[in-house]
């Protein structure tokens, strides 16, 4: 079989103390999964779980240099803990939802929020807020053999070396188990997705070259400086 031109390169993360590595299927992200965060974008505290999607070409793998965004002029961070999926499957009960994990890492959502704002005002999708070049910058994967499933534990992001998100894992409003079991429910998992759960408290606007350093406890650290 030959091709019109060359298929794009898979996109693939590292993974911490293995030479292999882990191929992205697709990218899910939970909206307003801390309670704070839901509270400081006008929602009620106990939503049901929504999700929207990132291309993984938007992937950023290990940071670094980050390009700001075009046709923005509000693009904020938000800091999530981020599953990465080594089975999958529809309608996965909740007490088999763990067994699905690969393992975790830390990710920024990055977010153009004047355009994600707009088409909220007006119904429509969340697309070029949310998922555009390079807005998904992430570390490397740490399998569930050696850090377990996370429930608790700092989960935090520091723009030009000042506090700007602050939580705990144990806020969440859906945990890692809910949010599979759920997901699930709307489309067959599999083996490759990854899952951002949410941010806490605390996001904002940030410019050019702002550098931003953000961490999960027990997941490592990290950093991009939009350019």
């Amino acid at each position: 079989m030959s091709y019109v031109f060359p298929p794009a390169a898979l996109v693939v993360l590292p993974v911490v103390g293995r030479a292999d590595v882990f191929p992205v299927r697709r990218v899910y992200c939970v909206g307003r999964n801390y309670a704070a965060h839901a509270a400081e974008m006008g929602a009620d505290s106990r939503e049901p779980p929504f999700f929207f999607s990132k291309p993984a070409d938007a992937l950023v793998p290990g940071g670094g240099d980050v390009a700001y965004p075009p046709l923005t002029s509000d693009l904020q961070h938000e800091v999530e803990l981020v599953v990465a999926l080594g089975k999958g499957g529809s309608d996965i009960p909740l007490d088999q939802a763990l067994g699905c994990v690969f393992g975790y890492a830390v990710g920024f959502d990055l977010t153009r929020r004047d355009l994600q704002t707009r088409a909220k005002d007006k119904g429509h999708p969340w697309d070029m807020g949310k998922g555009f070049d390079q807005g998904g910058p992430i570390g490397a994967l740490h399998p569930v053999g050696e850090v377990g499933h996370p429930e608790k534990g700092a989960i935090w992001l520091k723009v030009n070396g000042e506090s700007r998100q602050h939580g705990d894992l144990s806020q969440m409003t859906w945990n890692v188990a809910e949010v599979i079991a759920n997901l699930s429910t709307y489309i067959r998992l599999a083996p490759g997705d990854l899952i951002f759960t949410g941010t806490p408290s605390g996001v904002s606007t940030v410019v050019r070259g702002d550098v931003l350093e953000g961490g999960v406890e027990g997941l490592g650290e990290l950093r991009i400086t939009l350019v």
